[in-house]
């Protein structure tokens, strides 16, 4: 698969379901990464209403998914999953160009991106 990321269609109907739950279902999903963290980067995910002339444009499951350019190199084959267990449901992200994240997972770096690492 060539797209930056690849949106499982579990996480694409969950996705949905907040949208719906949120009233924001003529929204866009935006998928990025900021300084932060324990490792450095930290993944967010939001919903928003512009297109700015930096973002990449992926469509995926009817979901259209907006990504800044800068971030492209750092979440470049990146899964986003979402797993449902007894303790509850949550969003996994599987980026294959972290080297190191810190135990929350939530946190990471990349051998080209160090970030902003923050005490934990």
């Amino acid at each position: 698969m060539n797209e930056i990321i690849e949106l499982t269609e579990a996480a694409a109907y969950q996705i949905k379901d907040m949208m719906k739950e949120n009233e924001e279902e003529n929204a866009y999903l935006r998928v990025g990464v900021k300084g932060g963290g324990c490792s450095g980067l930290s993944y967010g995910m939001g919903f928003e209403h512009e297109i700015s002339e930096d973002d990449q444009i992926l469509k995926q499951h009817d979901l259209t998914i907006l990504i800044k350019k800068e971030d492209a190199g750092v979440l470049k084959g990146t899964k986003i999953d979402y797993k449902q267990s007894m303790m509850g449901g949550g969003f996994t992200i599987d980026n294959p160009n972290a080297i190191a994240s810190c135990g929350c997972g939530s946190s990471f770096r990349t051998a080209t991106n160090v970030g902003t690492p923050e005490e934990c």
